[in-house]
């Protein structure tokens, strides 16, 4: 299975990485906001995307851009992401052209999901909560990824 892993930087980015092990009989390629995440994943194929969020709004067509066009190219069986902004916009383009989504709410929203998190919940073919207290009928747990 071609599993195309997403996160913007800092704690997403951490957060996905982590996820690794559990995808060590799949093809793994990776998509983030900075060129020099590249050297941590040495061993997989890596694509940037714009970096853009609530309050750079004006990059979002560019990234949605980017993104379309690697989707287009990398065909994954599935996409996961840890969010923010970009890996929304990742699971909306992946829902667009057919491809399986997760999303995974960061362990850092303890009290309620991240609004990226709740507008996946309509998005997303599955979410997923690192805490039990906010798991849902729309919002899954299944443990930590710290």
């Amino acid at each position: 299975m071609k599993i195309l892993a997403v996160a913007s930087a800092g704690g997403h980015w951490i957060q996905l990485l982590r996820l690794k092990p559990a995808f060590t009989d799949h093809q793994l390629v990776y998509m983030s906001t900075k060129e020099e995440f590249r050297m941590m994943v040495p061993d997989s194929q890596y694509f940037v995307i714009p970096d853009f969020n609530r309050k750079k709004k004006i990059l979002i067509f560019k990234s949605l851009l980017e993104i379309w066009r690697s989707l287009k190219s990398i065909k994954p069986d599935l996409v996961i992401t840890t969010g923010a902004a970009p890996g929304l916009a990742c699971i909306l383009v992946g829902r667009i052209l057919g491809f399986k989504t997760v999303w995974l709410d960061s362990i850092a929203n303890v009290e309620q999901l991240s609004m990226s998190g709740k507008i996946a919940t309509y998005l997303s073919n599955h979410v997923y909560t690192q805490w039990p207290e906010l798991e849902s009928d729309k919002v899954k747990y299944s443990g930590k990824v710290l």
